[in-house]
């Protein structure tokens, strides 16, 4: 409910509308049904009543928010609400005439029914009338720019739904620059129909058609909108594309608008096609977590740090601070969060992690709640050559945060993990997984606190490859395609799981709820739904075609053998881990074994003593101890020279 204190003169204005519209319809409906005498003899006495009833009306419209609905964006739902103000306000006068008056008039009635009925359609009338017509009159306007304002012709492609929420935000001047001249839908149940005032001109398949027959008209189509249901399997959204491409026009898409993002138009990425349709997310879940919250994100200039700091910047927390080794990094993300003009304050700080007195330092000062931990070292062949600096950063360093964060008094630290955690036969897979189980041990000390207050909850959160991240596969791809070739690939045989940074990120806030939950969960590590895995080799096909090229002919690809640490079939779970559903979308959660703290005490320091030694066989001793799992006879030796092949 609108406190009164927010009400404008534009609420008094509407307000004083309302009472003239509600003075006309009575005096109208009174004049309309008593002429002459009969309303001379009438008419003191109504004007003693309308005041009272004046200041009724004023406050029904206020209840039924006629006083505080903008003009321009009326709709079906505020004409409901004139019909119930006018209902409610015909009833009281009907009680007024029947009940107050009537007695005191000779026992007849003063008004009567007729002249009840005439001043509701009055009413009615006089609420809707100069409402409506302001409406139309924004609502051309609007239009006639939009069509003017170097407005492309656009071609819209999706679900009748959909092209009504582009539509409206082209009525309301959110989305600008494009003038749609029809729809085609992928639904039998759309064609023949229109959707405010634009037809749907066939399906999918009749893109050349409808194309060929614009540019005949001499108004031919510049653009091609993709709305969200464009992107299902059953669009062929990459036979959109190519043919899209092969008329030479632009092809954009309309992100779904779900996640809260404003309405805006972006380019349609080769990746926005290489996926399963997305996990649904509960936005006001994640709200609830970080909004007003301090938070901490370390790596937040990577991928999916930023990420992160974005969808923590948009769910509204109060406070932010980027913690970042890399000053371009820094600058970058800082920059890019300024941008959303939010009310978060947004600090950006340069530390290593690997420099405990300095996270320490910072994350006592700041006083975060949740703490994401998302800077690491990921690329495994680098991992293999460097594996101390491995070590280093991703065990010592995530030690560093998990210890600072819970000094600091957060309420959850959530570290970001890989796949390559389970069964690891790599370096990186070996110092994320013992970087879970220090998070694990941690955890479950705290679980068995007896002061009564709630635990601080430290979780792992595993998910596979991110499209369009640092070093990922696709971009990668896209380069050399866009170079003329070859597309190298390591094993014709190697499949990977693949998703996006925005689902991935969503859902370890998501995961995150679980953990913070009213009851305290017994998981501590969570593994994201990654849907099917692609076959590399496919995926670098699928993408010459969708540059119009063929594999093979104009393309090659090339097999250059698999690198130190790589496996052909990445997995989910552990064969003796056990799996938990934990009854949200999209996460499944896992018990893998849970070493003791004294244990990993133990280990850290024969670990530190490796490292300062350089000594690799003591380290994977010390590794192939903690994590029984550990195949190494499945690692490759540093020295194998990869086997290069064509296809």
């Amino acid at each position: 409910m609108m406190r009164f204190t927010h009400l404008t003169s534009r609420n008094f204005l509407i307000a004083l509308h309302d009472a003239l519209a509600t003075t006309l319809a009575v005096l109208a409906s009174f004049y309309l049904r008593f002429e002459g005498e009969l309303f001379t003899e009438r008419l003191p006495l109504l004007l003693d009543i309308l005041p009272y009833f004046i200041a009724l009306s004023v406050v029904v419209c206020y209840a039924f928010h006629l006083t505080t609905t903008k003009w321009r964006f009326i709709s079906l739902p505020d004409a409901l609400n004139i019909l119930r103000a006018a209902t409610v306000l015909t009833v009281a006068l009907l009680a007024l005439d029947y009940v107050f008056v009537a007695p005191n008039v000779k026992g007849t009635f003063f008004l009567g029914k007729i002249t009840i009925v005439l001043y509701w359609f009055l009413e009615v009338f006089f609420l809707s009338a100069l409402r409506f017509a302001y409406r139309y009159f924004r609502y051309t306007r609007v239009r006639r720019h939009a069509r003017t304002e170097d407005a492309s012709p656009t071609l819209l492609i999706g679900r009748a739904a959909d092209a009504e929420i582009l539509l409206r935000g082209i009525e309301s001047g959110a989305v600008k620059q494009l003038w749609p001249v029809g729809l085609l839908s992928p639904s039998m149940a759309d064609q023949g129909q229109s959707i405010r005032n634009i037809p749907v001109l066939g399906a999918i398949d009749d893109i050349e058609d409808v194309f060929r027959e614009f540019a005949r008209r001499g108004k031919p189509i510049k653009r091609v909108l993709m709305t969200p249901s464009a992107f299902d399997p059953e669009a062929r959204p990459e036979a959109v594309l190519m043919r899209a491409r092969r008329l030479g026009l632009v092809v954009n898409r309309l992100p779904s608008l779900e996640s809260g993002d404003t309405p805006r138009l972006t380019p349609v990425a080769v990746e926005d096609l290489l996926l399963r349709p997305s996990e649904k997310i509960d936005y006001v879940r994640l709200e609830a977590l970080v909004k007003n919250k301090a938070v901490i994100v370390t790596g937040g200039g990577g991928s999916i740090g930023s990420e992160i700091c974005d969808r923590v910047v948009t769910f509204g927390a109060a406070r932010l601070l980027v913690i970042e080794n890399s000053e371009p990094a820094l600058y970058a993300v800082t920059e890019a969060l300024a941008a959303h003009e939010s009310s978060a304050a947004i600090e950006g700080r340069i530390a290593d992690i690997r420099d405990r007195d300095r996270v320490l330092q910072l994350m006592n000062e700041f006083k975060p709640d949740i703490v994401f931990h998302a800077a690491a070292l990921k690329h495994v062949p680098i991992l293999e050559r460097d594996w101390s600096e491995g070590v280093k950063t991703n065990i010592f360093g995530s030690v560093n945060v998990a210890d600072a964060a819970r000094a600091a008094g957060a309420a959850a630290m959530v570290m970001i993990s890989t796949d390559k955690a389970i069964e690891p036969v790599s370096m990186l897979g070996l110092t994320k997984r013992f970087a879970e189980m220090y998070c694990q041990a941690i955890d479950r000390e705290l679980a068995f606190q007896p002061d009564g207050k709630p635990p601080m909850r430290l979780i792992s959160v595993r998910f596979g490859n991110v499209l369009a991240s640092n070093g990922s596969v696709v971009p990668k791809f896209k380069a050399q395609i866009e170079a003329g070739g070859p597309v190298t690939v390591t094993h014709p045989d190697m499949v990977r799981y693949f998703m996006t940074i925005r689902e991935a990120c969503d859902l370890v806030l998501t995961a995150a709820t679980h953990a913070l939950g009213r009851q305290h969960s017994d998981v501590s590590v969570y593994v994201l739904n990654m849907g099917q895995p692609v076959r590399i080799v496919d995926l670098a096909e699928r993408m010459i075609r969708l540059s119009g090229l063929q594999p093979g002919h104009d393309i090659e690809i090339v097999f250059t053998g698999m690198r130190p640490g790589e496996r052909l079939n990445e997995i989910l779970f552990a064969h003796e881990e056990e799996t938990v559903e934990i009854g949200v979308a999209g996460i499944v959660a896992a018990r893998p074994r849970e070493p003791s703290r004294e244990a990993m005490r133990a280990w850290l320091a024969r670990l530190h003593d490796a490292v300062d030694g350089e000594q690799r066989s003591m380290i994977e001793l010390v590794l192939n101890e903690a994590i029984p799992e550990f195949a190494a006879g499945a690692r490759l030796p540093a020295s194998q020279q990869p086997v290069t092949a064509k296809t």
